[in-house]
């Protein structure tokens, strides 16, 4: 299916010359004063993981491969990779790390996510936006800080890093955006 350049998002997967499927990694739109808008597209091949960057006419069209989502829950890692039941048939699918990449650090036991198949291969993952984790240490509140000031460093139970506010504390639990691993709110419940 072909689409225009600048339509092309994080997570599409598209078709290179030569039948090469690459997923999308970021995909940005300059509009100089003078001279042709275009759109340049960081992708990760999938038959080799290297990454290339393509640029093209933001009216320029783009091979966009035909890739099924499907809801999967996540079940456990090994040393193979990372391992899925899909809800509906409760096949179980083995993704490969790479295919994952440094989102598989919020992954959860029971989180509900979606691959993207392509040829009954997973080629990308869907977090959902908002994880929840207790935080194990972070450093003891200065004496004068205002909540509105610097944030500091915390470890969280996942083993990730992520700043949050003065006013957290060991022990708190807290919602992180799973796109870059930020400090939200403090959790709800």
């Amino acid at each position: 299916m072909k689409v225009i350049a600048s339509s092309i998002r994080k997570g599409n997967i598209i078709e290179r010359e030569g039948g090469q499927l690459c997923v999308v990694l970021s995909a940005e739109s300059f509009h100089p004063g003078k001279g042709t808008p275009t759109t340049q597209i960081d992708m990760r091949r999938i038959s080799d993981g290297v990454k290339v960057t393509d640029r093209f006419k933001t009216t320029e069209q783009v091979e966009r491969a035909f890739v099924e989502d499907r809801n999967f829950s996540y079940l456990y890692s090994d040393a193979d990779g990372h391992h899925f039941m899909n809800d509906e048939s409760f096949d179980q699918m083995q993704v490969a790390t790479d295919v994952i990449g440094d989102q598989g650090q919020w992954l959860q036991e029971g989180m509900k996510v979606i691959l993207s198949i392509f040829n009954d291969t997973a080629v990308a993952i869907q977090l959902p936006p908002r994880v929840t984790l207790e935080v194990m240490e972070t450093e003891p509140a200065m004496k004068g800080q205002t909540a509105s000031s610097s944030y500091k460093p915390a470890k969280l139970s996942n083993g990730a890093r992520a700043m949050v506010p003065p006013h957290v504390s060991a022990g708190t639990r807290v919602v992180i955006q799973t796109e870059d691993g930020s400090y939200v709110e403090r959790a709800k419940d």
